[in-house]
């Protein structure tokens, strides 16, 4: 007769056996989330908002649990024009914005958005920045500033208007005197075209037109404008100008925490950027158009082209700034000399091969015209 086992043995059998499992076992890391805390330099209701969560998205979907962006509206945390130095100082890990956001700490980095870029459209204006030089001029003008931050260029904006006004004008002396808004070197193109400029952030630019703080004022597109309440305060929008024609989003990084994470997390995020640059340009055609026809129907705005000569004005302005400011900051210089040569370049390929589109246009949806 076998003796029964004690419940000593058979604690100690258990236990071997459990051992035995588990050192036949894979072992199975759980990886670590990383989280990236972000501000954008948008109101929570502003399409660029959305567009800065379309990018975390993106790199939320690739990356697993392994990193994890999220991304708070402006003023969360600090003013729209202070998210470059709460990125660099680790207030927060990245942030959402525009360049020309950070004109006061040197007026060079205006040049990636303010003037007409020598005829570059906002898209050749990135092939400039990624292959003609202007990455490493702007990482260079970020250090000489003390900014340890990696920045990331994409989503070329569409050319933005001159701007909402009381009433529409049609010359540039009645710009004289005008109280208006705008941002970066604009802010010195239109100061010397007479107007008083005041270069408000986007969520204070609608409360400012209502109280008669300004009297005319421009931020970027259909679809922003018509949320953030422009056509509440003012009915008049001019149409194309030289003054941001070509600017485009910034993705900022506090640079010691991005350079914590595995290579393949900073590819995970350069293509997310790529990325979010096409599905920026796809959705802004789409929801820009829709908000424009709303804008006519719905709030009853009225639309005006802005006079040549006002665009001629435009550009006469410009050349005079950017004289004067060269003299006073060497990288304004060593950047249109940059976006200069790359533009040349570009621009006769870009003009020489492009079809006018009007053209086909116009036969197919002018007035008077059947398909």
């Amino acid at each position: 007769m076998t003796a029964e086992k004690s419940p000593r043995r058979r604690s100690l059998l258990k236990g071997a056996a459990v051992a035995a499992g588990a050192m036949s076992a894979p072992m199975v890391a759980v990886a670590q989330t990383t989280a990236f805390r972000f501000q954008s330099t948008w109101p929570a209701k502003d399409i660029f908002h959305e567009f800065a969560n379309d990018f975390a998205k993106k790199v939320n979907d690739m990356a697993g649990n392994r990193l994890k962006i999220e991304v708070l509206p402006s003023g969360a945390v600090v003013p729209a024009f202070q998210l470059l130095e709460a990125v660099n100082k680790g207030t927060l890990d990245g942030g959402h914005g525009v360049v020309a956001y950070h004109y006061g700490k040197n007026s060079a980095l205006a040049l990636w958005g303010s003037g007409p870029a020598f005829g570059m459209n906002p898209n050749m204006v990135l092939s400039w920045h990624y292959y003609g030089g202007g990455k490493a001029l702007l990482d260079e003008i970020y250090k000489s500033i003390n900014m340890d931050v990696v920045s990331y260029l994409y989503g070329p904006m569409q050319t933005q208007p001159l701007g909402w006004f009381k009433k529409p004008i049609s010359n540039v002396a009645q710009l004289k005197g005008l109280k208006y808004r705008t941002v970066g070197l604009a802010v010195d193109l239109f100061t010397d075209l007479g107007a008083a400029v005041n270069p408000l952030p986007g969520g204070e630019i609608v409360p400012a037109l209502d109280r008669g703080l300004i009297e005319a004022a421009e931020f970027n597109n259909a679809s922003s404008d018509r949320v953030l309440g422009f056509p509440d305060v003012a009915k008049n929008c001019m149409l194309q100008s030289f003054h941001q024609s070509g600017e485009q989003f910034e993705i900022l990084f506090n640079k010691t925490k991005y350079n914590t994470l595995a290579p393949e997390l900073k590819s995970i995020i350069d293509y997310a950027v790529q990325a979010a640059s096409a599905d920026f340009s796809w959705k802004s055609i789409d929801r820009n158009s829709k908000d424009y026809i709303e804008l006519k129907t719905k709030d009853k705005v009225n639309f005006y082209k802005t006079p040549d000569s006002i665009l001629k004005a435009q550009l006469e302005a410009w050349d005079r700034v950017v004289a004067k400011k060269s003299t006073e900051n060497p990288f304004i210089k060593r950047v249109m000399d940059s976006q200069r040569v790359f533009a040349e370049r570009a621009g006769q390929w870009q003009f020489d091969y492009e079809v006018n589109f009007k053209m086909a246009y116009d036969r197919y949806f002018a007035k008077g015209k059947k398909a």
